[in-house]
């Protein structure tokens, strides 16, 4: 399944979360609780905890990434936006 295909299937059964609906300390735990999940890899260099924070809030205050709550599963997740074709 590509990015566009598994992005469009979770817009679909959860509700897009705004940056500006989470406080500022909300936001930050989140984006630490993220970063920290089994299986999230960051290539081949080790990444600090506050590098890895920081790659995701620029990536969320620049569109790139969103946040999205499921309310059947009660969790939330942020998922990178897919690139638009280049013309």
């Amino acid at each position: 399944m590509s990015l566009k295909e598994t992005t469009d299937a979770i817009e679909e059964s959860a509700v897009e979360v705004p940056l500006e609906a989470l406080e500022s300390h909300t936001l930050q735990r989140l984006a630490e609780e993220f970063v920290t999940r089994n299986g999230t890899d960051y290539g081949l260099r080790e990444h600090s905890l506050e590098e890895k924070v920081e790659g995701l809030m620029n990536a969320l205050q620049t569109g790139r990434a969103r946040i999205y709550y499921e309310a059947e599963s009660q969790t939330i997740n942020i998922i990178p936006t897919p690139e638009s074709p280049s013309s």
